[in-house]
């Protein structure tokens, strides 16, 4: 274990996670197309960790500051450890691909093909590909003294290609002091990202009647047809090369025009300075050379992979038609969830009593139906809404912006600074704005990371707030294999605080000592603090004790540090984190009261859940923040208690959760994980299985309760009206 304290370095903790993304791929009891996935799903993940946190551990270490992570590390010893581990990660996958997946997948009937391999038929439908399709988008691009190195784009896949003048028939006098290698050139191609990376070949016919199908990379169709264009040159090597840059964004938040400091900052993104450069082990030795010269890029900062450069690829190609069988049984939301089944509409449902929705195993629809019917009654007056992460094609923003030209005061926190996703933010805050919502870009220095929505309706008996808060962004793609859970209610403590959370936001206002709430960067961070600490009397006076929390990350060294202490009061700690866990568990006279699970499965797992046994009256709580510095201090935040009425639907979710089998590895005193024991008699558990069914069951149940003149009645939405 790489640590001087007692705490993980998070950069080596993140990588550990990886790793079991990883296993998953290697996972033969895993669906074939599901381990592709996972293995694309691996590099997605590398690809941004090079990008941002070891691009941030470089600069701290060329700035010669010796500054002293929470682990004791320096950056200059910890660089080292990154470059080691991600080196023997990359190996690691290309044996998982090379010899588990692909020789899997060719025993399924399919395989990736070279091009020298490929029959008769199969080549002229791939010359015809490329005289076609691929010709007309190549653009070579040449390199010498009046044309520089091209601009390349961060992650692009591109072909170095070597070249020699070819020579006439009658060789001319070299002029005087002419070198041998001046006819040697080089050039680089990019593969268009714009298509597809592997084309489907014309189906082989084998010996035994069997079919195969065959895949070549769009990258060797190009490297076959090099010739015709350099056609003045011969071809000496053709080299796969793939660049990563530095991108986490550096943005001054007191600029006068904000929006256009985000834009300056993406920009810059695309030129950052390369952090990796990947090639082919095979790459030209002349090749590589010109490419580290050329780009700048130091030699230690090459990875020789003996495989296709950018396995991402793999995510798309796990979904080629008839794969279905290789994949996953999806998991299918349940259209309405059981709190809403009897109810003519939403806000009636919400009267009624608080409602739960867990997706996505209860259709996310219903949130966005939420803002759909507020945007079409005529007695709603305000919608207000943060927005973090939002889809591509957003049902949520289409909402808004009809409830703005339906005369709804609407307002809409967008984040301008979600990480990858600023580009996609500003279209969507410009289109709001357009649509005549007042859109605000959040506080400076703090990214507004708080999921809630709140809607003002006038009703018989005066104004009712309405309000969803959830542990999810309001993305209805993610929202598919996120698991995130929502609550919606229309008590009036959580309007009130609704309404104040808003007034901090947008306004000047002073923050409030909310009735129920509990936020960043200002409360969060005592209250949980309060929480542990309470605990930890309960323990030494005898009283019932205990904590359960499940997290995305856990990295914050103070609350690491009372969890320690609680755990040496005696107090039962049961963590569910499924990503960087920084704290050890199970080490006599430090943490062993302390369990650590991890679930990595189908799902992604989101949520954020924490309960205190508080004495023998548990209490629980859900929000939006890990437990790590940048959201305790540096995010604006929000966590909401669970009431009673939905307290045992908390506990019974946690409950499944701890006791997955399936999904769930185990983290060990030396900080390694391993898989969940099933041997014996204990019966199969995975928690994302499990909680499909009892989605379902739960709306059967809620269907076969109520009226038998409302058993047939669908929920009804208030859909816009071109959709009526």
């Amino acid at each position: 274990m790489d640590t001087k304290t007692n705490i993980i370095d998070r950069e080596l903790s993140w990588l550990d996670f990886n790793a079991r993304v990883l296993e998953e791929a290697y996972e033969k009891e895993n669906p074939l197309m599901e381990r592709m996935r996972f293995l694309a799903i691996t590099a997605s993940n590398l690809d941004e960790f090079m990008m941002v946190r070891v691009a941030g551990v470089m600069d701290v270490a060329e700035s010669g500051r010796k500054k002293l992570y929470s682990s004791g590390l320096t950056p200059q010893e910890l660089l080292p450890m990154l470059d080691k581990k991600i080196r023997d990660f990359v190996d690691r996958q290309y044996s998982c691909l090379s010899r588990s997946i692909l020789p899997q997948l060719e025993k399924a009937g399919i395989r990736f093909v070279r091009v020298s391999d490929l029959t008769p038929e199969q080549l002229v439908h791939i010359d015809a590909y490329f005289d076609k399709v691929l010709f007309p988008v190549l653009t070579p691009m040449a390199v010498d003294r009046s044309r520089p190195f091209p601009r390349l784009a961060n992650k692009s896949l591109n072909i170095v290609v070597h070249l020699r003048e070819k020579q006439e028939n009658e060789p001319k006098p070299k002029k005087k002091g002419k070198k041998a290698d001046d006819r040697e050139a080089f050039a680089v191609v990019q593969v268009p990202s714009i298509l597809p990376r592997f084309l489907e070949l014309p189906e082989v016919k084998l010996e035994d009647g069997s079919k195969q199908r065959s895949f070549v990379l769009l990258e060797d169709i190009i490297i076959r047809h090099m010739a015709s264009l350099f056609e003045l040159h011969e071809i000496v090597s053709c080299s796969l090369f793939r660049l990563t840059r530095d991108s986490d964004l550096s943005i001054d938040e007191e600029s006068d025009d904000f929006l256009a400091e985000i834009k300056a900052s993406i920009k810059k993104r695309k030129s950052g300075r390369p952090v990796r450069l990947e090639v082919h082990t095979s790459c030209d030795p002349d090749s590589l050379a010109f490419l580290e010269e050329m780009l700048p890029i130091e030699e230690a900062k090459v990875i020789k992979v003996p495989g296709p450069l950018d396995l991402t690829l793999f995510s798309k190609f796990a979904s080629i038609p008839g794969s279905a069988a290789m994949s996953y049984e999806p998991i299918v939301p349940v259209p309405v969830p059981a709190d809403f089944v009897g109810y003519e509409d939403i806000f009636s449902a919400i009267r009624a009593h608080d409602c739960m929705v867990h997706h996505p195993y209860e259709s996310f629809d219903v949130v966005v139906n939420f803002v759909r019917a507020a945007a079409e009654d005529p007695d709603v007056l305000a919608i207000k809404q943060t927005l973090y992460r939002v889809s591509g094609n957003s049902p949520i923003v289409a909402a808004l912006e009809k409830a703005a030209e339906n005369g709804k005061q609407v307002t809409v926190l967008v984040e301008l600074k979600a990480r990858f996703d600023e580009e996609n933010n500003i279209h969507w805050a410009q289109k709001l704005e357009k649509a005549g919502c007042h859109v605000v870009y959040g506080l400076s220095g703090l990214k507004t990371h708080c999921k809630i929505l709140l809607v003002v309706r006038r009703e018989e008996d005066g104004i009712r707030r309405y309000v969803h808060m959830g542990t999810g962004n309001y993305n209805d793609s993610t929202a598919r294999i996120y698991t995130d859970i929502g609550v919606m209610t229309c008590k009036e403590p959580y309007g009130s605080d609704a309404s104040s959370l808003f007034n901090v936001l947008t306004g000047y206002s002073r923050p409030p000592r909310y009735n129920r709430f509990v936020t960043a960067p200002i409360d969060m961070r005592p209250f949980f603090q309060e929480m542990i600490e309470g605990e930890i009397t309960a323990a030494s006076q005898g009283l019932p004790s205990g904590i359960t929390a499940k997290v995305n990350s856990l990295v914050d060294p103070d609350i690491i540090e009372l969890l320690y202490k609680a755990s040496q009061a005696g107090v039962p700690i049961k963590l569910i984190v499924r990503g960087i866990c920084c704290l050890i568990p199970g080490v006599p006279g430090l943490s062993e009261n302390i369990t650590v699970h991890s679930i990595v499965g189908q799902l992604l797992e989101h949520s954020r859940i924490f309960k205190f046994e508080c004495g023998g009256k548990p209490r629980i709580w859900m929000g939006s923040a890990d437990w790590m510095q940048r959201n305790l201090d540096h995010r604006v935040e929000l966590v909401f208690p669970i009431e009673a009425e939905l307290q045992n639907r908390a506990e019974e979710i946690l409950e499944v959760m701890w006791n997955d089998n399936v999904n769930t590895r185990v983290m060990q005193p030396d900080a390694s994980y391993q898989l969940v024991d099933r041997r014996g008699s204990r019966k199969m558990l995975n928690s994302h299985r499990a909680f499909s069914d009892m989605a379902r069951a739960a709306a059967e149940k809620a269907r076969a309760e109520v009226e038998p003149a409302l058993e047939t009645t669908e929920f009804k939405v208030h859909q816009p009206a071109e959709e009526i």
